[in-house]
């Protein structure tokens, strides 16, 4: 650096550590302020930008200054000067954190007064550097494509046409027999050996199923494999079925049926001694009630069925409001394409003036940094004297602390011989256990460990004792269990058969009446609401043929 420059950085970096706490006040707000996002290591360069605007603008001059402000980033510049010379934070928390440090009418005539009368102008710099920030455009190097070269192959030469070999005559070989075409024997005599014994099993299992139906009903239900074989021949050969097939029930499903057919029982015998008292029986008011239920359902089902028609209704009306729509959004859709094609039009024309001013924009940048790259060498070789000088201190306080350390390692080095040598003199320790004396605790309830194992002992055999008790009792609970179980079986049964032949008789009661009822009308509504339809359903398809 020549003299002036040398001074002017001098002086910079001794006013910079001199007045740090106010330009600590400043930068620390800006970093949590507006500088969240901004890297920590440019804190000296926005001290050194807060330092030259505060004290030296009257000095420098506003050209110099902004030549100082546009070498460097201009979004970081731009940053900063907005949130340094705005008004509001000059008057008010700056001027009153500079206050703690100095007196307040010194800091308000001497420091905030000519940053507020350089205000307008830094503001128009400020204008400048957002104008530079909205015409930029990022530049992208285009690489050279690689072109393609032809391999030199040689070309090979022409294969010459083999000549054809001649095609074999196969010879005629001898005819298929006869036999090949007809059944082997062995397989009919299967055959008819098969249905033989087919027969003479339909003949045993016919004689052995006949004393099925002589059975009482309490062990039917345990031929349940027999009734299956029976029920097989017969659906083969069209003899006859058996309706009521016995089917083996668990504990659970005898005992629920049981409930079910008892529970039934107690009903029906209380409706009897309410007959039987001179009370009315209530079958007629039941037919009653189950024919208006019946004719409440019909008018449900009709409305139902008139609420789908009108959905039907609604959705044809949706489908017509919905292609008129269409037609519009068709004419609304070539209008915006006109107004596309005019807006793309002017796009093209700024994006190429844009091109041009970049172009300019990249020639002065690069200038610029030719000239700070010099700047850097000159910065680097001062720093590294700064560090040479540095390292030398360190390695004596390095010394010193080495020093130190290997003192106290010593010591604690003797102290831990000297432990190690006490733990490795010889302890005698011998105890002798009496198992028939007590701990002597002072305690009432204690015991030697032979009294323990005694006690111990006689509580296994009281529980072994108490485990035979309660499986007895398990072995007669089981038994009880199964014997009303078969009970229940017998009752199941014999309620099985009453409520099989009145199902038969209700069965047949309701075919009658079923055979005999009338056929209902449908609804006036109905039949309207279809018509509607049908004529909304042929609008829309003219309508779409229009389309």
């Amino acid at each position: 650096l020549n003299v002036t420059e040398e001074k002017f950085v001098l002086d910079t970096l001794a006013g910079c550590i001199e007045y740090k706490s106010l330009l600590d006040v400043v930068v620390n707000a800006f970093f949590v302020r507006d500088g969240k996002y901004c890297l920590i290591s440019e804190r000296n360069l926005y001290v050194v930008i807060c330092y030259l605007a505060t004290f030296q603008l009257e000095e420098l001059g506003l050209q110099h200054f902004s030549r100082i402000v546009k070498s460097q980033d201009t979004v970081k510049m731009h940053k900063f000067l907005r949130f340094f010379f705005n008004a509001l934070y000059l008057n008010t928390w700056i001027k009153d954190e500079w206050s703690r440090f100095y007196d307040s009418l010194y800091v308000k005539e001497n420091w905030i007064d000519p940053l507020l009368r350089w205000q307008p102008k830094v503001q128009q710099l400020i204008e400048q550097l957002m104008d530079k920030l909205s015409n930029r455009t990022t530049t992208v190097k285009t690489s050279t494509v690689t072109q393609p070269k032809e391999f030199n192959l040689t070309v090979p030469k022409p294969r010459a046409i083999p000549i054809p070999l001649p095609i074999p005559v196969l010879e005629k070989g001898p005819p298929v027999p006869p036999s090949t075409y007809k059944p082997p024997k062995e397989k009919k005599q299967l055959k008819e050996v098969k249905i033989k014994n087919r027969q003479k099993a339909e003949v045993s299992v016919l004689s052995s199923c006949s004393s099925v139906f002589f059975l009482p009903n309490s062990l039917f239900c345990n031929l349940y494999q027999i009734s299956k074989v029976w029920r097989t021949v017969n659906t083969e050969n069209g003899l006859f079925t058996i309706d009521n097939i016995p089917i083996k029930l668990n504990a659970a499903a005898i005992l629920r049926e049981g409930a079910l057919y008892q529970r039934k029982m107690e009903q029906e015998l209380k409706r009897i001694e309410n007959l039987l008292r001179g009370a009315g029986d209530p079958s007629e008011f039941l037919e009653w009630q189950k024919q208006m239920r019946g004719k409440d359902l019909e008018e449900q089902l009709a409305e139902i069925e008139c609420r789908r028609l009108q959905g039907k209704l609604s959705h044809e009306e949706a489908v017509l409001a919905h292609q008129n729509v269409t037609q519009e959004n068709k004419k609304k859709a070539d209008l915006m394409r006109e107004e596309k094609a005019e807006l793309m039009h002017q796009y093209a024309e700024k994006r190429l003036q844009e091109q041009k001013e970049m172009r300019e924009l990249v020639e002065q940048v690069v200038e610029g940094h030719k000239n700070a790259k010099q700047a850097k060498l000159k910065l680097q070789k001062y720093k590294q004297q700064i560090v040479q000088e540095v390292s030398e201190e360190n390695r004596e306080l390095l010394r010193q602390a080495l020093e130190e350390e290997e003192e106290k390692l010593r010591k604690r080095c003797e102290l831990i011989q000297q432990i190690r040598a006490i733990e490795s003199l010889p302890i005698l320790k011998h105890k002798f256990v009496d198992l028939t004396e007590t701990g002597g605790h002072g305690l009432i309830c204690e015991m030697s460990i032979v009294e323990l194992r005694e006690r111990l002992a006689l509580l296994r055999e009281a529980q072994k004792a108490a485990e035979e008790e309660k499986r007895d009792q398990i072995i007669h609970e089981k038994q009880a269990k199964e014997q009303l179980l078969l009970d229940k079986l017998d009752q199941i049964s014999v309620f099985r058969a009453e409520l099989g032949r009145a199902a038969a008789l209700k069965q047949e009661e309701k075919k009658r009446k079923s055979q005999a009822g009338e056929s209902h009308m449908k609804d006036e509504r109905i039949l309207n609401l279809q018509k509607k339809i049908v004529e909304k359903a042929i609008e829309r398809k003219k309508q779409a043929g229009l389309l």
